[in-house]
C-alpha cells in the first residue's frame, strides 16, 4: 500500500475509519484521500520525516536519516486503527505513531548510522499534531478553492447572462418590489467570492514549541550536544526551516495555547459554507413545484424516492445545506476550546478541537464539490420567474407610485397626499385576489386626476422594469470587486465525487 505524505492514501478510504455512511455530503474519496484517517497519519510522518531533513541539512543528524526517516515514514507501513486504538494510552495519536516510526527506522538503518537519532528530537507531540493538521488544512483548502472559483465563476455568468431577467424580489416570505435575477445570482457569487477571499487570507504556520512552550529542549540541543557539536543553528532558525521545507507560514512563536490560528480557519469555512448554504436555501424555495423558477441539474440516479418514482428532490442543494447547517456548532466548538487552553499547554479542550477542525474541512470540501456542479447546471425559467413577478400585480410598484405621486397631491378629506394613496392599496388588498390588479388600477386613476398624472406616465409607474433601482449597477459592481473569482478557471480535473474526468 502505498501514498503521498502530504495528501494520504485515497486508496484505503474506507478501509479503516469513517466512510460518511451517515455524511453523504462529504462521502467521496477526494474528500476522504485530503481528511480522512489516513490523510492525519501521513500528515504526522510527514513532519516527522520533514523535521529529519531540516536535522541533517542543519548538521544535526547524522547524513543519510533523513532518507532512512522518509522511506520508514511511508504511511503504508501503518495501521490506522492500530495506532488509533493505542492512542488511548498516551492521549494522542502520535505517541504510538513514534513508537512504530522509530522501529521502522532501526530496521531500515541497515548501515547504522543512527538515523534514530533524527526522530522527534526536541519537539513535543503537539508541535507534530498541530503541525500536521496545518498540513491537512493547507492539502484540503487547496482543492476546496478550486471548486469555490469554478463555482464563483458559473456564478457570475449566470449574473451576467440574466441582467434584466426580471423576478419577483421577496422580504419576510412576502412579495416585495421587482427585482432580477442576475442581482440574485450575483448576491450569491458574492457570498462566495468573499469567502474565498478570506479563506485565501490564511496562513498554516508550523508549531514549534517543546514540552512547555520555552523551546528548552532545541535550545540545549544547539547549544552543544552530541548532534549538535559546531552547529550555528538556533530553535527559530529550524522552526523556519521546518515550515519552509513543508511549505507552511514561519512562526513568530510557539501557539500552543493561542489558537487564533484555528479559530481564524474555522471562521472562513463557516463563511464559505454560510455562502452556500444562502444559495441552496434559496434554489430549494425556487425549485419548488408551485415556484418553478429554478432546477437543479439532473443526473441519474439523483434525486430519486425510495417510495415516490415520480419526485425529482434537489439533492444537490438539500446535501449542501445540510453542510452548511452544521457548521455553526463546530465552529463554536474550536471557540471553546480556544478559550479553555489552559496552562502553557491544554488538556481535553486540545483534544476537543481535532475532530471540530477535521469535520468543517470534510464538510467545506464534500459541499463545495456538489455546489460547483449545481451552479454550473443550475436551469433558470423566466417565464415562470415572470408568472410569479405578476401575481402581485400593479400593488408590487406601489412603493414607487406612492414615491413619485404623493408629492403631487394636496391635502383631501384631511388626509395627505401619502394617506391616500395608502387608502388606495387598502382598499385594494380588500378585493378578491384575481380582480386586485384592476382594482388598483382604477382605485389609483379615480385617486389621481389626468391633470397630476396622465395614462401614459400611469402605465411606466405601473411597468415592473421601471423600478429596479440600481440593480444592474449592484451586480456589475459585485463582479467587478471580485475579478479573480469572476473568471473562468482552468477546467476541473475530477467531478463532484472527486473522481478523475475523462
Amino acid at each position: 500500500m502505498t501514498g503521498s505524505a502530504g495528501l494520504g492514501d485515497a486508496g484505503a478510504f474506507g478501509e479503516e475509519g469513517d466512510a460518511g455512511l451517515l455524511s453523504p455530503v462529504s462521502a467521496s474519496p477526494l474528500v476522504g484521500a485530503l481528511t480522512g484517517d489516513r490523510a492525519v497519519l501521513a500528515a504526522i510522518l510527514a513532519v516527522e520525516s520533514g523535521w529529519a531533513a531540516v536535522l541533517e541539512k542543519a548538521g544535526l543528524a547524522p547524513a543519510g536519516s533523513a532518507a532512512v526517516v522518509s522511506a520508514a515514514a511511508e504511511p503504508g507501513r501503518y495501521s490506522v486503527a492500530g495506532i488509533a486504538r493505542r492512542a488511548q494510552g498516551g492521549g494522542n495519536p502520535v505517541i504510538p505513531l513514534l513508537t512504530d516510526l522509530r522501529k521502522n527506522v532501526q530496521a531500515l538503518d541497515g548501515t547504522g548510522i543512527g538515523a534514530g537519532r533524527a526522530v522527534h528530537t526536541s519537539l513535543t507531540s503537539q508541535d507534530v499534531l498541530d503541525t500536521a493538521l496545518m498540513l491537512l488544512a493547507r492539502n484540503t483548502v487547496e482543492a476546496l478553492l478550486g471548486d469555490l472559483k469554478r463555482t464563483s465563476a458559473a456564478l457570475a455568468s449566470l449574473a451576467e447572462e440574466h441582467a434584466d431577467t426580471l423576478c419577483v424580489g421577496r422580504s419576510l416570505t412576502q412579495h416585495s418590489l421587482p427585482f432580477t435575477f442576475g442581482l440574485r445570482a450575483a448576491q450569491w457569487f458574492h457570498g462566495v467570492a468573499a469567502a474565498g477571499r478570506q479563506l485565501e487570507g490564511l496562513a498554516y504556520p508550523v508549531q514549534f514549541g517543546g514540552a512547555a512552550g520555552t523551546l528548552a529542549a532545541g535550545t540545549v540541543l544547539a547549544a552543544g550536544t552530541v548532534l549538535a557539536s559546531g552547529s550555528s543553528s538556533t530553535p527559530f532558525s529550524l522552526a523556519d526551516a521546518l515550515a519552509a521545507q513543508l511549505g507552511l507560514a514561519a512562526a513568530p512563536a510557539p501557539w500552543h495555547t493561542n489558537r487564533l490560528v484555528v479559530t481564524s480557519l474555522g471562521n472562513a469555512l463557516a463563511a464559505v459554507l454560510d455562502a452556500f448554504g444562502k444559495i441552496t436555501a434559496d434554489v430549494l424555495f425556487l425549485s419548488r413545484p408551485e415556484v418553478g423558477e429554478l432546477a437543479e441539474p439532473r443526473a441519474a440516479g439523483r434525486g430519486v424516492s425510495s417510495a415516490m418514482p415520480q419526485k425529482q428532490n434537489p439533492v444537490l442543494s438539500v446535501l449542501v445545506r445540510s453542510a452548511a447547517l452544521q457548521a455553526p456548532q463546530l465552529v463554536a466548538q474550536l471557540h471553546l476550546a480556544a478559550a479553555n487552553f489552559n496552562d502553557e499547554r491544554p488538556d481535553a479542550a486540545w483534544h476537543t478541537e481535532w475532530p471540530a477542525l477535521r469535520q468543517l474541512l470534510a464538510l467545506a470540501l464534500g459541499a463545495a464539490g456538489h455546489i460547483r456542479e449545481l451552479a454550473g447546471g443550475l436551469q433558470a425559467f423566466p417565464d415562470a420567474m415572470r408568472r410569479n413577478l405578476d401575481l402581485a400585480g400593479p400593488l408590487l410598484l406601489a412603493e414607487g407610485v406612492g414615491a413619485a405621486v404623493a408629492p403631487l397631491l394636496g391635502a383631501k378629506d384631511g388626509l395627505t397626499g401619502k394617506e391616500q394613496l395608502q387608502a388606495v392599496v387598502d382598499q385594494t388588498l380588500q378585493a378578491p385576489s384575481g380582480e386586485q390588479a384592476a382594482t388598483y388600477r382604477k382605485l389609483l386613476r379615480d385617486a389621481v386626476p389626468a391633470g397630476v398624472l396622465t395614462d401614459l406616465r400611469l402605465e411606466e409607474l405601473l411597468n415592473p422594469a421601471s423600478y429596479l433601482g440600481e440593480a444592474a449597477n449592484i451586480s456589475r459592481r459585485i463582479l467587478a470587486a471580485f475579478p479573480e473569482y469572476a473568471a473562468p478557471p482552468e477546467p476541473s480535473l475530477t467531478d463532484a465525487n472527486g473522481d478523475p474526468r475523462g
